[in-house]
């Protein structure tokens, strides 16, 4: 069975901090936060960064799509994944990596996020998970690097959810926590998948997920999280 923290930092601390940067790592740390998730994607020169969306205005407010820029012309405050590694190594934080990458480079972003974590990834840490809504990305990284363990996102669970699981050997389901019902969550228990869900900042609703038995709380408001379930 897969071990996570009960709390995640969701894109660091973005409740508190600009998200996915290294700013919001620090702020989960600072709150409690033993890991964080982040989503890695790649620059138009194939550098892997830390970025949720394929622009680049809402969260740098730069009208500009990230597959197209440099990571020379990137905003400063946007960390390339080998800078969060490092920041992960001096906080002491493990990591959910989310393969979030821009349409049409599923396989090549897979690809080098995980060439980045076998090159970059202390020993120091626990051993990061991978995630992605992208099942090509997911076989891509399994491919790749079967030795890091991956989880599925799917925004809600339906029917095939385990096929699709089993598809790309994911050993946990990250899903919407907000649409999770109980039943799905014994199911996905009882068959020996950690369950994670996202993204949660409410307390009385988290405490109700954990009595689902889901094993993960990925939250923008970590302290607020662990301290209504510790």
């Amino acid at each position: 069975m897969l071990q996570l923290p009960k709390v995640i930092g969701h894109r660091g601390a973005a409740a508190y901090a600009p998200e996915n940067t290294l700013a919001s790592f620090h702020e989960a740390r600072r709150r409690g936060a033993t890991w964080v998730e982040i989503d890695v994607k790649l620059t138009a020169d194939g550098v892997p960064i830390v970025m949720h969306d394929a622009s680049l205005k809402r969260t740098m407010g730069v009208d500009r799509l990230v597959a197209e820029t440099p990571r020379a012309e990137l905003p400063a405050d946007v960390p390339t994944f080998e800078e969060a590694i490092a920041c992960f190594a001096e906080l002491g934080l493990g990591c959910n990596v989310e393969i979030k990458p821009c349409e049409g480079r599923e396989v090549e972003t897979a690809r080098m996020t995980v060439e980045t974590l076998r090159r970059c990834w202390p020993v120091s840490l626990p051993p990061p998970l991978l995630s992605s809504f992208k099942a090509a990305s997911l076989a891509a990284a399994r491919e790749a690097a079967p030795e890091f363990v991956r989880a599925i996102l799917l925004g809600e669970i339906g029917e095939d959810w385990r096929s699709r699981t089993d598809a790309v050997g994911a050993m946990g389901v990250n899903t919407n926590g907000t649409t999770l019902t109980a039943p799905r969550a014994v199911e996905i228990r009882k068959a020996g998948y950690a369950l994670s869900v996202y993204t949660i900042d409410d307390a009385d609703v988290a405490k109700a997920l954990i009595g689902m038995g889901v094993d993960c709380i990925i939250t923008d408001a970590p302290d607020i999280i662990l301290a209504a379930i510790n």
